[in-house]
């Protein structure tokens, strides 16, 4: 895993975000999966992050590492930690939205419209599409939302 501090261009929001790796998060980027969790601007890049360096075993006194929304300017942010842990409240309750729901893969524009027509019979699901098919699905009234965190595909998981 790693994690990546990222700025939203559209408001300068800074905010972290966890991948498997570094073509995880490209693929993803190039998909318009990464988007801010404050505006939901998929305008996003990589922000300057301070690297994380343990400090020499005989300092004294505690090292407090500098915060990249400081960095950046953004006086809006909670402090790491209170904003870790909203993260995390945030996932636990995505997950919660999730129970019950199948999972299509990047069938998912096609079977919501599906259902949406009648064609197909209505369950819950989720999955991947591109933000143009959908804001299409959008401008055709079909009910969807995005996750508002990136979702893992079930079979790359162990």
């Amino acid at each position: 895993m790693i994690v990546f501090d990222l700025i939203c261009k559209n408001a300068s929001h800074v905010f972290e975000i966890w991948f498997g790796s570094t073509a995880d998060y490209e693929e993803q980027k190039a998909r318009g999966l990464v988007v801010c969790p404050y505006c939901g601007s998929a305008d996003v890049d990589k922000a300057v992050m301070a690297p994380n360096v343990a400090a020499k075993g005989n300092r004294g006194g505690e090292i407090v590492p500098a915060s990249p929304a400081a960095a950046a300017g953004a006086t809006n942010m909670p402090p790491p930690q209170e904003f870790k842990a909203m993260v995390a409240k945030l996932a636990e309750v995505q997950a919660k939205m999730l129970e019950g729901s199948e999972y299509v893969g990047s069938k998912f524009a096609d079977e919501a419209r599906s259902m949406y027509h009648g064609e197909r019979e209505a369950r819950t699901i989720h999955g991947q599409t591109t933000a143009a098919e959908a804001q299409a699905l959008i401008e055709e009234g079909v009910p969807v939302a995005p996750l508002p965190l990136p979702l893992r595909p079930p079979e790359s998981s162990n």
